[in-house]
């Protein structure tokens, strides 16, 4: 497991280890589904959170991944908001949070650092997001399908995917078709191999 998030503020330290509460959470586990009520913002401490915004069909489109040291924009703006959740978090990898209870997110803002944290994530998340328009809107497939699977590998630290056509399209919100055929133009490139459920960045 990673170096736990410890802030340099001891007070705010003091108050992560009275009131957080530590989960473990396996691969592909779902932490948090459309809909439900945000009760904890989580930290990450290990392992990686894939973010998926959900539509009211079922549908996805990936958004981003959030590392050790980071929390969930989306998690805090329904904390100070009271507001239900917008998005689906499933664990990439085995994955430990500490989870922040709703009501201290506002509270622990009298602590200066805390305060430059969330400001910190909204500002990532932001830049994130403007991203993943601007490959919908302005990019070709191919370069969707890359971003995704780059970003999948970095966050399993690994070149080799083991994944199916069908969940990349799902995630791309798109044909799995359609995705085989860029993968095997992407394998011709030299780009990628691909295996039986693996892909592998080459």
């Amino acid at each position: 497991m990673a170096e736990e998030i410890v802030f340099k503020d001891p007070q705010l330290q003091a108050e992560m280890q009275r009131h957080a509460r530590h989960k473990h959470f396996a691969r592909e586990e779902v932490i948090m589904w459309p809909g439900n009520t945000i009760v904890y913002a989580p930290i990450v401490i290990s392992g990686s959170i894939r973010v998926i915004r959900e539509d009211k069909d079922g549908r996805e489109i990936f958004l981003y991944h959030i590392y050790p040291g980071q929390t969930c924009a989306m998690s805090l703006n329904c904390c100070q908001a009271n507001k239900i959740s917008a998005i689906k978090a499933v664990a990439e990898d085995e994955t430990g949070v500490y989870m922040i209870p709703a009501e201290l997110v506002d509270e622990w803002f009298r602590f200066k650092e805390w305060k430059e944290f969330v400001n910190n994530t909204y500002s990532i998340r932001f830049n994130e997001l403007l991203q993943v328009i601007d490959l919908i809107a302005f990019s070709n497939m191919d370069k969707q399908l890359l971003h995704y699977l780059t970003e999948r590998a970095r966050a399993l630290n690994t070149r080799a995917l083991v994944i199916t056509h069908q969940q990349i399209a799902d995630e791309l919100r798109t044909h799995r078709e359609a995705i085989s055929r860029l993968l095997r133009t992407m394998e011709l490139k030299g780009i990628v191999k691909l295996g039986r459920n693996t892909i592998e960045l080459l």
